[in-house]
């Protein structure tokens, strides 16, 4: 029973769960920002009903999220659904901010934290910074990035890795390559 439960693939409806949970909307909540039925919505959650991409889009902009984060790029073979994720099959998410290429690393969004691959363009900062409800590390790979957490200012080299716990921060790229790091964030948030 357990195997089976791990082994079924994910789904839009799971993945629309786990984000509305993570930013703490209930079901009545989400609903009524979308202008639609509770049920309607328990339907989509459950893989009953199928939006349309003008529900789609609605749900987006209610979840702050791309509406690229809800489509997945390439079908993983049944073996591999919720294991593996190749890297012509990542799913693109993130906030949408220029010079920031985000890409989703986690099978899914239905596990306490996601994974997430990040690509910091050359020159290109956040210029407000974020405070979301997380805990969050991430492993520098290549290029350099200045983040400030909490009013602090640190410089990273590759091979360096961060924490940030619920503090407002910022991130820059003032340099001339691209920054490439890997973060889990807890809970997902994309």
């Amino acid at each position: 029973m357990l195997q089976t439960q791990l082994s079924s693939p994910s789904s839009l409806g799971a993945d629309l769960r786990a984000l509305r949970k993570a930013r703490g909307m209930t079901l009545q909540d989400m609903a009524a920002a979308l202008g639609r039925s509770v049920g309607w919505l328990s339907q989509v959650e459950r893989d009953l009903s199928e939006p349309s991409i003008t529900d789609l889009r609605h749900i987006a902009a209610t979840l702050d999220i791309a509406v690229s984060t809800l489509f997945r790029r390439g079908a993983a073979p049944a073996e591999e659904e919720g294991y593996v994720v190749r890297s012509t099959a990542r799913r693109p998410i993130g906030s949408r901010t220029a010079g920031l290429v985000e890409e989703l690393l986690s099978p899914d969004l239905t596990d306490d934290f996601e994974m997430v691959h990040s690509t910091f363009e050359a020159h290109s900062e956040i210029e407000t910074p974020v405070a979301r409800p997380t805990q969050e590390v991430g492993y520098l790979i290549s290029g350099r990035l200045d983040l400030d957490i909490g009013g602090r200012h640190f410089t990273l080299h590759p091979g360096d890795s961060f924490r940030i716990r619920g503090e407002a921060f910022r991130w820059m790229n003032p340099y001339d390559t691209p920054a490439v790091a890997i973060w889990v964030i807890a809970p997902p948030v994309y």
